[in-house]
């Protein structure tokens, strides 16, 4: 009799980066489009305490020149030109246009970014979690949010992250698709945690993983996901 396997979520990263640019909401509007249980985005708050989304800590400008976000405005980050005469969304924008179409995995990319986008997300009353490759600032926000969903990043190559399982009280492990294999999967979930595999972009590294029953793929383009 055939194996029947748990389908694991389908994230789309950044949104849908292959057909709009990454970190839109047009993108993320397209990821719900094709199939994507969730999204996950990157977020930095501006000088005025807004929680943006976008990938780096900067903005490049039309001379080549790169202002951190941390110095501009709302006002300027949302005027800001990008490829495609796309925009910088807030954390707001992108969580009330998905409502409840789909869940956003928030990686705190700004310093100090954690607590406005808690409120933000608060606020939203969306399906959300928050993740990062800082431990330490995922941990002291989980001390003071108990009540949410975190999770941390593995990046290729990181060693031992088995062992280091128990020491981590998130819900989420979001290691480097290179790192999964049954072992750290059977751990995981023997831990009560949920394993979220990334940047996954090729059709038959899905299928292992989802052999390997991950709990979630996230990719930029969820449609090879199945």
């Amino acid at each position: 009799m055939a194996n029947h396997h748990r389908r694991p979520e389908r994230i789309g990263h950044r949104g849908a980066p292959l057909e709009f640019p990454e970190n839109t909401l047009p993108g993320f509007l397209r990821a719900v489009d094709r199939g994507a249980d969730a999204v996950e985005l990157d977020v930095h708050r501006t000088r005025d305490g807004a929680v943006v989304v976008h990938h780096d800590p900067d903005l490049l400008g039309l001379d080549g020149a790169r202002t951190p976000i941390a110095r501009l405005t709302l006002a300027d980050v949302q005027g800001w030109p990008l490829p495609d005469a796309a925009h910088v969304p807030t954390l707001a924008d992108v969580m009330r246009a998905l409502r409840d179409d789909a869940a956003v995995y928030v990686e705190l990319k700004g310093e100090g970014v954690g607590e406005a986008a808690v409120e933000v997300a608060v606020e939203e009353g969306h399906g959300f979690a928050f993740h990062g490759f800082d431990h330490d600032a995922v941990l002291a926000l989980r001390d003071r949010y108990p009540e949410l969903n975190y999770g941390v990043l593995f990046d290729a190559g990181t060693r031992d992250v088995v062992a280091r399982i128990s020491d981590l009280p998130v819900r989420d492990l979001w290691p480097h698709h290179s790192l999964v294999n049954r072992e750290l999967v059977e751990a995981a979930h023997a831990a009560g945690r949920r394993v979220i595999a990334w940047t996954v972009n090729a059709p038959e590294e899905a299928r292992r993983l989802t052999l390997l029953e991950v709990d979630g793929l996230c990719g930029d383009d969820v449609r090879i996901f199945g």
